[in-house]
């Protein structure tokens, strides 16, 4: 069975080996005809503790490795400058 992929943003890594992935996307509403943004939320594992907050991440389905976490990181990407994580609007 192919492991689906998905392409998100990290806003938490407070937790040891594990952060939390948003996923964003577009959906055709059935009855309007607009495009919808849906957000999720994944907890993926990441053994080395190397995303950092407001980073682009790849992650991967994958056997489950906790009660909530069967996600793992597979690739980083270039830190997104439009999450303000310090809290000023500057």
């Amino acid at each position: 069975m192919p492991k689906r992929i998905l392409q998100g943003t990290v806003v938490s890594t407070a937790m040891d080996k594990s952060i939390t992935v948003l996923v964003r996307r577009k959906v055709l509403h059935p009855l309007y005809k607009k495009f919808v943004t849906q957000t999720k939320k994944f907890i993926a594992h990441d053994e080395d503790n190397t995303a950092k907050l407001g980073e682009n991440v790849l992650i991967r389905e994958c056997r489950p490795i906790s009660k909530r976490k069967s996600w793992q990181l597979i690739a980083e990407g270039e830190r997104n400058k439009s999450t303000n994580t310090t809290g000023d609007s500057a």
